[in-house]
């Protein structure tokens, strides 16, 4: 049993989704803490509503990312997390963490990396007119949406998608691909040691 931390901004749709499979027990962890940079997130009221302690803070109010992220890790260890998981946490980890918890922070991105990283990568894609997009889930490094890709899924864009309606798409696949590869991950049989490497 994994006991994990999940770092959310908004609406925390993946951190509910992660929630869903461990209470239905597909995927064997335990989410010991929800960190999240605004406060006004609804899904700091999605860890209330599951009795998951939250650590809130706002980034202005220190003097710089060092100083949060040391105390994001204190409370961490507080908590003892072992794996950081990203959904939708919309700040870039820094050395502090990245230090802390090296090969063990996982992000995931609403589009086939290398291809739109960054901010509203749903945008980036209808306005490039691709007719495929999709979902990524990724080591996280220093860089942009860069480290090191552990799964992908593809998601087409019909003519006439709006955003809302891409989005939706795209959510559907990540509510269940990233309960599912972190599953994977944190597994450590030869099962699925086999099927890490089959999908690479």
């Amino acid at each position: 049993m994994k006991n994990i931390a999940v770092f959310a901004s908004g609406s925390g749709s993946n951190f509910q989704a992660i929630l869903d499979a461990i209470n239905n027990g597909s995927l064997k962890a335990k989410i010991k803490l929800l960190v999240c940079d605004q406060k006004n997130a609804y899904a700091i009221e999605r860890a209330k509503a599951a009795q998951i302690p939250q650590f809130v803070f706002t980034a202005k109010n220190y003097l710089n990312k060092e100083e949060y992220e040391n105390e994001i890790v204190h409370e961490l260890k507080k908590y003892g997390v072992e794996f950081i998981v990203l959904a939708g946490y919309m700040r870039l980890i820094g050395p502090t963490l990245l230090k802390e918890y090296e090969g063990r922070i996982v992000n995931i991105h609403p589009s086939l990396l290398p291809a739109f990283p960054g901010k509203d990568a749903i945008g980036q894609a209808l306005a490039a007119r691709v007719k495929v997009s999709g979902v990524t889930i990724h080591f996280v490094d220093e860089g942009m949406d860069t480290g090191p890709i552990i799964a992908q899924q593809a998601v087409t864009i019909e003519d006439g998608e709006t955003r809302e309606s891409l989005q939706r798409k795209i959510q559907a696949v990540e509510h269940k691909l990233y309960p599912e590869v972190l599953q994977k991950l944190f597994s450590t049989s030869k099962e699925e040691e086999k099927w890490e490497t089959s999908v690479h």
